[in-house]
């Protein structure tokens, strides 16, 4: 443990100061929108008010035919637009949520769980295999502990850490690589279990950094709406100083001031391109609810204009181009015989080097090529592992670079060693040993 870490951690005292201090750990919370806000949004579109305005103007002239399919489609694209928004709305804030999970912390000397907003500067946090990180923290104590950061760094396998050495800095280097003492804020423990001094939170720590750098984008108008807008505000422009023309010319030459109003209204939206909006809204809204069918979310939905003008689609390969999942191709005896396999059935020759590949690996894999080793051994047996208890497990380490499990088959291990790192893998006291390199 770190010289100056006090094992009992922090005081209920001196928790509750900090937080006060330095405010929960969670992420800013934007405003989520209301479905009031929503629809003055989307009614804020110049394209659905002219749109709302035609149907106004159409039953102002008694035209019900017009003035309802305007109204009609109108109505529609707004329901589709506010119903597709609030769903994702609300979709995201449960994705929100995965930033802030509980914690077990180490307080007063006592292992409590509380809330991961509750978490702050300098607590003691247990890590358990399957646990969400709740915040950037350095460790102190480690055992075979491997954590997946690909939250932060988009890389699928999980990196093993390292307890830190007496000197070492806090500041927090970027998340990646293997052999760091830190952990980070989001990530999940995979194998292993450690003690960690919490560096940092909220938005001090990575991910609120990133969620920071997020905030500062501004959202850009596609071109199609931008020169769709452009021409609708041009015509909009020519047919209403027409429209005041014809009224202007009726009421003076004729002298009927309404008739002369109600001419002008139908002589600008006769000019007015009312097709525009509802080609533009309808499709877009009709586009937000298809790709929500198939689990895709669309906060805003002129994002589809620009999702249809993409011409060059760039992407990284993993779980993106692949599957992002390993297997077994090929397998390789000491005598240098090869089966790849696929081609046919495994020869028995080789059946016993599954077994092996597969009693060296986890017991409850969570590691891509454990996984593809326990896969592979049930396609080839016909079932899964099974070699009793595992005894133990020895982890990879500098002095054997190979991952080792002794299992139990029936006879008794010797509890009584001394050094049992030091003993040979074949010992006679180890009832059943595996290893791989």
């Amino acid at each position: 443990m770190i010289e100056g870490i006090r094992p009992a951690g922090l005081t209920a005292d001196a928790a509750r100061a900090r937080l006060a201090a330095d405010g929960p750990n969670e992420l800013p919370r934007a405003g989520q929108r209301s479905i009031v806000r929503i629809a003055l949004e989307v009614l804020r579109e110049p394209m659905l008010a002219l749109l709302l305005a035609g149907g106004v103007a159409y039953l102002l002239l008694g035209d019900m035919t017009e003035a309802l399919i305007l109204l009609g489609f109108a109505t529609f694209s707004v329901a589709v637009t506010v119903i597709q928004e609030t769903r994702t709305e609300h979709v995201l804030e449960a994705l929100r949520d995965l930033s802030a999970p509980r914690a077990l912390v180490i307080r007063d000397g006592t292992r409590v769980r509380i809330p991961g907003r509750e978490v702050v500067r300098d607590d003691l946090l247990v890590l358990e295999q399957g646990d969400r990180i709740a915040a950037d923290a350095m460790l102190v104590e480690a055992a075979d502990l491997q954590t997946d950061e690909s939250l932060l760094t988009g890389e699928s396998l999980p990196v093993g850490k390292v307890i830190a050495m007496p000197g070492v800095t806090e500041e927090t280097p970027r998340p990646g690589g293997e052999g760091q003492p830190y952990v980070y804020s989001g990530s999940l423990v995979t194998r292993g279990s450690g003690i960690s001094r919490v560096l940092a939170t909220g938005s001090r720590s990575e991910i609120g950094r990133i969620g920071q750098s997020l905030a500062t984008l501004d959202t850009e108008v596609p071109r199609l709406r931008r020169e769709t807008t452009r021409i609708v505000t041009w015509c909009g422009i020519g047919g209403g100083a027409v429209a005041l023309l014809v009224v202007l010319l009726f009421g003076l030459l004729r002298g009927g001031w309404i008739e002369a109003v109600l001419a002008g209204i139908a002589i600008g939206m006769s000019m007015l391109p009312e097709e525009f909006p509802v080609v533009l809204t309808v499709f877009l809204a009709m586009g937000a609810w298809r790709i929500g069918k198939v689990g895709v979310l669309t906060r805003r939905a002129a994002a589809i204009e620009t999702l249809g003008s993409a011409t060059v689609l760039c992407t990284d390969k993993t779980g993106t181009l692949t599957e992002n999942r390993m297997s077994v191709a090929e397998l390789w005896l000491p005598s240098g015989e090869i089966h790849m396999i696929g081609t046919d059935a495994v020869p028995d020759a080789y059946h016993g080097l599954i077994e092996t590949a597969a009693l060296a690996s986890a017991a409850e894999p969570t590691d891509p090529m454990e996984i593809a080793l326990h896969g592979a051994h049930g396609a080839v047996r016909g079932a899964a592992v099974s070699a009793g208890a595992l005894a133990h497990a020895y982890a990879l380490r500098p002095d054997l670079l190979a991952m080792s499990n002794i299992w139990e088959d029936g006879a008794a291990l010797n509890l009584s060693a001394k050094a049992p790192r030091r003993r040979s893998p074949a010992c006679a006291t180890c009832p059943r040993t595996n290893m791989r390199r």
